[in-house]
């Protein structure tokens, strides 16, 4: 396969890495146009620029990247993987995205990001879903750079947990664009944004990224707690994202997924 990279950050450095294990290579990243000239043979600016012959591109880069080239690169033909789940929760992104989609007859995948049990989630809204919520506790320094900032002072929390956000995922996904992605992934799971209800917490107790999902149903009950590591480039980024968006390249190329 012919496969684009959208990004130049940590997560694209580990799928990139991945790939070339994998006997892929990346054909050409798109950043942006300022970026470009650092590597203008192998770097692309726009959309418009990229090769006609790809068969996929992978979004790294976040809610803004997928919001700006989503559309076009769907509309053109081209899959698109994205762990930038979160930007669905804008309902105008999620429409141009489905629209592009279908006008060109592609698909955009949703790569799971930080969290497990969805397949859970899939199967179990197939009969009655009645509520589902969702989790997410870091240490202060995993806030870092988010509205939590404002809410409390993290430098000050040394002991103990404080609940910086309680709405639906939603609400969070908007709000959190650079830490909610989890929320979104749940939610696109499970019974949706506005059903889905969401907690962050700042554990100054806690040294991982720790994501729980509550489900209950027709199907009964469940409870699904992860503790996840960060890349090494970046403590901002989770390890078993990037690892999710190298799962989902492997569904759809090998002939036999799980």
């Amino acid at each position: 396969m012919k496969i684009g990279l959208i990004g130049k950050g940590a997560i694209a450095n580990y799928v990139s890495a991945a790939m070339e294990k994998r006997g892929h290579s990346i054909a050409v990243t798109l950043l942006r146009p300022a970026r470009v000239a650092e590597k203008p043979d192998f770097y692309v600016g726009s959309v418009q620029d990229l090769p006609t012959d790809l068969d996929l591109m992978i979004d790294c880069a976040g809610h803004a990247a997928l919001t700006e080239h989503g559309p076009a690169i769907l509309s053109r033909g081209t899959d698109l993987i994205t762990v930038s789940l979160g930007a669905l929760a804008d309902h105008d992104v999620y429409a141009a995205l489905e629209t592009a989609a279908k006008q060109g007859r592609s698909k955009l995948h949703l790569a799971s990001g930080a969290i497990g049990a969805l397949d859970c989630l899939q199967a179990a809204r197939i009969g009655q879903l009645n509520s589902v919520t969702y989790v997410g506790r870091k240490p202060p320094k995993g806030w870092e750079g988010s509205p939590a900032e404002q809410k409390l002072d993290l430098y000050a929390l040394t002991n103990g947990a404080v609940t910086h956000f309680q709405g639906t995922a939603r609400e969070a996904a908007l709000a959190y664009p650079k830490n909610a992605n989890v929320a979104a992934a749940v939610a696109l799971a499970g019974i949706g944004f506005d059903a889905t209800q969401v907690q962050l917490i700042a554990d100054a107790n806690v040294t991982d990224n720790i994501h729980e999902i509550d489900a209950s149903g027709e199907f009964g009950n469940f409870h699904f707690r992860i503790s996840g590591k960060s890349l090494p480039d970046n403590p901002r980024s989770s390890a078993l994202a990037a690892m999710s968006v190298v799962s989902k390249l492997d569904q759809i190329i090998q002939p036999i997924t799980l």
